[in-house]
């Protein structure tokens, strides 16, 4: 049996809009008539109907997450940190997989369709700051570094020193022919322009000449990409003593392809990723790697949209 409002407000001896008031936070309610309620919320197991809640806000309860690929880990390990810091909030999280393509990004920068989300936490490659201007003005959080300082509010990483960081790590192993592999040309390889960046600053501060021989393109950041590029650069004659990858999952590709030569990580070849996936503290060695605070990232994300949604709509967009 669903317990009602009215039911809570009968057993602690209350009206209904008291009870209303513990529900919804109301500072103003004296401590005993709040321990009241709250004991009588326990002993029958009540829940608010959130979904009368939402509608009376002019709300559908729901949010949106959009990402590019939820087979990178990275992007699903994400999504489950909005998730659970958008339960806290009561809300459901309608996932969107936009394949970084441009029409299905343009659907997800809309709004998904018509009042079906209050809010869109969105990763795009494809669109631009211009292409998000003029929307429907559904409040949205901006992810990832292709927008950068565009309409909405953004949260974002320091590509270029977390990259810088970790091929100084290398550098400081005492390794001299650093690979890296992830690099990318199209326009919506932003992030893997900021990592060649800090790759390229690191080396620069050691006083090491920059080889683009080293330097691997991926069409894509998965393991058969790693793999391959790894074997190219072992093909090439110019055999590195370390690599960093640009992802997690190219690391992983690189070290079956260096297993597969029968060379030994670290001793012959030092590996480096980004991005902490789980999957990287099971391989063998343990995967060094870059950890950017994905729960931070998520929860900063959630109280960006909790305030556009309660607060003021029209003011500038943040960048944290």
């Amino acid at each position: 049996m669903r317990h009602r409002l009215k039911d809570v407000a009968e057993r602690a001896g209350v009206s209904v809009k008291t009870v209303s008031n513990v529900v919804n936070g109301y500072v103003h309610v004296r401590p005993d008539t709040r321990a009241r309620v709250e004991e009588a919320i326990a002993e029958l197991n009540y829940r608010p109907n959130l979904s009368a809640r939402n509608l009376r806000k002019g709300r559908t309860g729901v949010i949106a997450l959009a990402v590019p690929e939820l087979d990178i880990p990275y992007f699903a390990e994400l999504a489950r940190h909005v998730v659970t810091a958008a339960a806290e909030l009561g809300w459901t999280v309608l996932i969107d997989q936009t394949g970084g393509g441009r029409e299905q990004e343009r659907v997800a920068a809309a709004g998904i369709g018509d009042h079906l989300i209050d809010g869109l936490i969105f990763s795009p490659l494809a669109l631009t700051a211009e292409d998000l201007v003029g929307l429907d003005g559904t409040p949205m959080v901006l992810l990832g570094e292709r927008v950068d300082h565009g309409p909405a509010d953004h949260v974002m990483i320091d590509n270029v020193a977390a990259a810088r960081e970790i091929t100084a790590h290398l550098i400081g192993l005492g390794r001299r022919r650093i690979a890296a592999i992830g690099s990318q040309r199209t326009p919506e390889g932003a992030s893997a322009r900021l990592r060649l960046a800090g790759y390229t600053a690191a080396l620069s501060e050691a006083g090491m000449a920059y080889d683009e021989r080293l330097v691997a393109p991926a069409p894509a950041w998965h393991r058969a990409d790693g793999a391959t590029a790894m074997r190219a650069l072992l093909a090439s004659g110019v055999r590195p003593d370390a690599v960093f990858c640009f992802n997690d999952t190219l690391a992983l590709g690189a070290l079956r392809a260096l297993h597969e030569a029968g060379l030994r990580v670290p001793e012959d070849v030092a590996v480096a990723g980004f991005d902490d996936i789980e999957d990287g503290r099971f391989s063998v060695p343990t995967l060094s790697t870059i950890a950017p605070d994905k729960e931070r990232i998520a929860r900063l994300s959630v109280e960006l949209l909790a305030n556009r949604l309660d607060g003021d709509r029209t003011a500038p967009p943040r960048e944290l």
